[in-house]
């Protein structure tokens, strides 16, 4: 009966020091280390708590900077707790049964709280994966040549630019062709100040593309693969060719291939996605999306929103728009962390940009603005445009007057306009 208590008594304490280093040895008269355990348990749950408390918003963008860190912190932090757990257990429990069954609790309780620790220590090191693999590495610095380098206080990471502006593409590969077709772009110019944002689409099937020597007959999405053809970086070519069609500055792309995007969503568990009318997909019409509500996977998704049979390149458009809109509305932290590792795993063989490592931190500070301001949207479509012979005037006339700062009443009255011609014509 002695024994069964004090086994009892030592499993507690064993558990009790797992909440507070250091429960165990004072209770065995080893005071001095179980206040020095205690002590150091405390000073880093009160540093923990004061960094996340006092730096919650920017925690993403300050982790983002030490993800190497963070994961080998992690590792460090669990094997330290299981061993304190361990070594307490060793301190109270009766001399007979330190080695013997109980001790399967004791590793179980390590398990608890090492499982956390280490998960968390495996999504910083896949993170730190995808960041290395998929974002542009930053250009090395200069050499200071003041003795003493002046440090700003407060830096703005937009170097006072007013607008962010990323060329967002879709492309679309095939076995039965070489390269890749760009058959989505849209620019986001993004106010850094504010996150409200407009979206400019353009349809694949523009022509008259102003790029030299590039012939007239051909369509916008092959510029990219026409400069990767011809010696050049496709990406870049896209950039400033966009760029001069909206007279903006295209200061960064990001392109997913389509197939990569379908496995993305069969990772987050399917997206929900209201179609307003049937949709016949597949070269030989061998598929259908009724109209009505579905939970899509990825293969369903991808033909809502590439699918052109029975409707065209624009109405195909405002379906991309309004599968890009589900996916960012319905991809939930739970859904993401379950299908966290195929998710990276799809990042780094399907998407590709040349958006700086250095600027993530200062996009993941900004993103909770975009999300919580106005996002208008504007596609040069028919009848506006004309894809065979595009006015290009009036297109770089149309994203000044959008971009333009206008009377907070008219302002207000357009943006009420915008948004309710947006939402509903976004799934059509």
């Amino acid at each position: 009966m002695r024994e069964n208590r004090s086994l009892r008594r030592a499993l507690a304490l064993t558990l009790a020091s797992a909440f507070l280093w250091g429960v165990a040895h004072i209770w065995a008269g080893r005071t001095r280390t179980g206040l020095t355990l205690a002590a150091v348990y405390l000073l880093v749950v009160s540093a923990v708590v004061t960094v996340v408390s006092n730096a919650w918003s920017h925690l993403p963008s300050l982790l983002l900077d030490r993800l190497d860190t963070a994961s080998a912190a992690a590792v460090a932090v669990a094997v330290v707790w299981a061993a304190v757990i361990v070594w307490s257990w060793l301190v109270v429990a009766p001399r007979r049964v330190r080695l013997g069954p109980p001790l399967i609790a004791v590793a179980g309780l390590c398990a608890l709280v090492v499982a956390p620790l280490g998960y968390a220590s495996r999504v910083a090191y896949v993170s730190n994966e995808v960041v290395t693999s998929v974002f542009a590495a930053d250009a090395p610095e200069p050499v200071p040549q003041a003795l003493t380098p002046v440090v700003d206080p407060d830096p703005d990471p937009w170097a006072g630019k007013e607008r962010l502006n990323v060329l967002l593409v879709g492309a679309d590969s095939a076995p039965d062709r070489p390269g890749a077709r760009t058959d989505s772009m849209t620019v986001a110019s993004v106010d850094t100040r504010t996150g409200e944002s407009v979206l400019f689409s353009l349809p694949r099937n523009l022509q008259n593309v102003p790029v030299d020597d590039y012939p007239s007959a051909a369509l916008l999405n092959e510029v990219f693969q026409w400069g990767e053809d011809h010696g050049d970086s496709g990406a870049d070519l896209l950039k400033s060719t966009i760029g001069d069609i909206l007279g903006l500055d295209v200061d960064y792309y990001a392109m997913v291939d389509m197939k990569g995007f379908a496995q993305i969503i069969n990772a987050m568990g399917g997206v929900t996605i209201t179609v307003k009318n049937d949709i016949v997909f597949g070269a030989y019409r061998e598929g259908l999306i009724k109209a009505g509500t579905h939970h899509m996977n990825g293969t369903q998704a991808l033909w809502f929103g590439r699918s052109r049979t029975d409707s065209d390149d624009y109405q195909r458009m405002g379906r991309q728009k309004c599968l890009l809109n589900a996916v960012a509305d319905q991809a939930d932290p739970l859904k993401v962390l379950r299908g966290f590792e195929r998710i990276a795993d799809v990042t780094k063989r399907f998407v590709s940009t040349d958006i700086p490592r250095s600027l993530l931190p200062d996009l993941i500070d900004l993103a909770p603005k975009v999300k919580g301001a106005d996002i208008k949207s504007l596609q040069f479509v028919p009848p506006l445009i004309r894809t065979g012979n595009p006015d290009w005037d009036l297109i770089r006339s149309k994203v000044h007057d959008e971009l333009t700062p206008r009377p907070v009443a008219a302002s207000a009255k357009a943006k009420a306009k915008t948004k309710a011609v947006d939402l509903d014509a976004s799934c059509a």
